[in-house]
């Protein structure tokens, strides 16, 4: 039975409530002016935008489940209130400063008995392209749905904020993904795993991105083509081959009788396949209306020959496959994989792509990894083009079935969007596996709810997140003994401190709480990761011989991400504080 959106949250929140999973993060005392959601005296107001991101100019529909009669709406850019009003209405609008690139919280309070008892609160981006914060997700299945449906599948896309959507394994075949003909479609298909695909689903689910504001991208290899091939006109001088003489193509192997074909590897950089193959793309443009593509590759295939014998140069091929893409369609937008770290500096340097998209594997299985990545791709647009990982949580695990291991993922999230990266593992349910359509593991209730908090911090902050920020050498210490805090890269038993400078004014402190951690890798691929230990009132110095002008902080994990200031006393050489808690990740603000 398919059940709304705002009904499972509800129940999500009610039964965290229930069994006291919020007992930490929705506490009374944990809260200003008064109380967090409680179940017992006040209503948790579940909320949606019309949109995941909105042109600079444009407002902002808001859709709450309930109200109390004294409910107020107080909108944050940063640190700072911009306005106030109140609620008398389920539905309201807000127009946004006009600014570009700019994210935004909307905080819904109940203003009984004088307090500002927080009850909701969600995320805006305000961004004319996607490129600059990009929030990445996806679709893995396409069968017979009807509208509802697909909403029901798109919600947890909408809810948090992912601005592109690739459509994994939509395709008919992976040399000629359109099946049927630009003049005659095919109604339905089968993919590489023989899975029924309607074309009335995949129409179905761009409408309802597009009418969100979120692009869709179709997904595709640079280079492959099933054992029919020679049947839609692909060249035998086209492959790959693993020895000089062409008689051993380079193969993906995949098992039979699930998939239907193993993927032979064609050579990217030969303009005969960029040829056919930017018209078989043109024959998917033709018919649905994608606004761009994902493109994959495998990662290094070792030493491959092209027919004449001479050895492949796979990365240059990306590149030169990249550009040819982007000369046949420029209007359309292009992402490419980079598989632990393959053809990234080529990839980077087409200038062709919306930003770099990472799969990581066991090569860089461990958090500081994700920042030397994160470096490296600054490095090939001086910060320009913003990282995205490909990387999935709880690999082992999902051998079998059951759920994620809610501390493992939440403590890799915090990792990645404190150092300014986004992670794709968001669309019709969460990502195990790098067969997208895989879904032994799902999100129980608390990670259902906890995700949606960090993409609303992810978003609401990434000014101060993604937005020109570098990264410093803070010195914090903690004074009153409750943690041992060391700067990156992480180090077993020790809260990790990730410091960032945004202009010459603000200093940004990160506090990640892997002082409980089984591991120094993100993967927890056991999903063994132990959830961390509350933090109650910690006190700290931080160093620094400027004025300080105020402080404040914000949580995904605490307040439903809203910023709340810290009282702080300043000295010569540094300025002291507390604040209330750490569970996962804390980030505390030092504006000069």
């Amino acid at each position: 039975m398919k059940i709304g959106f705002f009904s499972l949250l509800n129940a999500v929140v009610l039964m965290m409530f229930a069994t006291g999973a919020c007992s930490q993060s929705c506490s009374k005392s944990d809260t200003p002016g008064g109380v967090s959601p409680d179940s017992t005296s006040v209503l948790h107001v579940n909320l949606k935008t019309d949109k995941v991101c909105f042109s600079p100019g444009e407002e902002v529909s808001f859709t709450a489940d309930e109200l109390p009669d004294s409910a107020y709406v107080r909108y944050y850019h940063l640190g700072k209130v911009l306005d106030e009003k109140r609620l008398s209405v389920k539905t309201w609008s807000w127009a946004p400063p006009s600014s570009d690139y700019q994210g935004y919280l909307a905080v819904v309070l109940d203003k009984n008995n004088g307090r500002d008892d927080i009850l909701g609160s969600i995320a805006v981006d305000v961004s004319s392209t996607w490129n600059r914060f990009p929030r990445y997700g996806f679709l893995a299945a396409f069968g017979d749905m009807d509208e509802s449906e697909i909403e029901s599948n798109v919600s947890m896309i909408s809810r948090c904020h992912l601005n592109g959507v690739q459509f994994q394994d939509w395709h008919w075949k992976h040399q000629r993904p359109l099946a049927g003909t630009p003049e005659n479609p095919y109604d339905h298909w089968t993919d590489i795993a023989k899975r029924s695909t309607s074309k009335a689903t995949v129409e179905g689910y761009i409408s309802c991105l597009h009418g969100i504001g979120s692009k869709a991208m179709f997904y595709d290899l640079c280079f492959g083509a099933l054992n029919d091939a020679a049947d839609d006109g692909v060249k035998e001088e086209w492959y790959l081959f693993n020895d000089r003489n062409h008689s051993s193509k380079n193969v993906l192997t995949l098992p039979s009788p699930m998939f239907k074909s193993d993927i032979y590897i064609v050579d990217p950089s030969l303009e005969a396949w960029q040829t056919y193959f930017g018209n078989r793309v043109d024959d998917v443009y033709s018919v649905f209306d994608f606004d761009g593509y994902q493109i994959d590759q495998l990662g290094s295939r070792g030493t491959v020959y092209d027919y004449d014998g001479s050895a492949a140069d796979l990365p240059s091929g990306y590149a030169s496959f990249i550009r040819a893409m982007k000369s046949k369609r420029p209007g359309k937008h292009l992402v490419m994989n980079s598989v632990s770290r393959f053809g990234d500096k080529e990839i980077a340097e087409t200038g062709d792509v919306d930003f770099l998209y990472n799969e990581v594997w066991s090569e860089d299985a461990d958090f500081s990894s994700l920042k030397d990545i994160i470096d490296r791709n600054d490095s090939f647009g001086d910060g320009s083009l913003k990282t995205v990982f490909a990387a999935y949580m709880d690999y082992d695990k999902a051998d079998g079935t059951g759920y994620f291991n809610t501390p493992g993922v939440l403590l890799t999230d915090a990792v990645m969007f404190a150092l300014g990266g986004s992670h794709l593992e968001l669309g019709d349910h969460m990502l195990c596996k790098e067969y997208f359509p895989n879904t032994n593991l799902s999100m129980d209730a608390i990670l259902q709810s906890s995700i949606i908090r960090y993409y609303d911090f992810m978003t609401a902050y990434e000014n101060l997140l993604r937005d020109g920020v570098t990264f410093g050498s803070a010195e914090l210490s903690c004074l009153n003994g409750k943690m041992t805090v060391a700067a990156w890269p992480p180090s077993s038993g020790k809260v990790c401190l990730i410091s960032t400078e945004k202009g010459s004014d603000t200093e940004v402190l990160h506090l990640i709480n892997l002082a409980g951690a089984n591991s120094m890798s993100w993967r927890d691929l056991d999903g063994t990761m132990p959830e961390p230990s509350f933090i109650s009132e910690p006190s700290f110095k931080f160093k620094t011989t400027r004025q300080v002008k105020a402080v404040w902080m914000a949580s995904p994990d605490s307040y439903l991400c809203t910023p709340r200031p810290v009282e702080f006393t300043q000295s010569a050489s540094c300025i002291t504080f507390s604040i209330p808690s750490l569970k996962y990740w804390d980030m505390i603000v030092i504006e000069y």
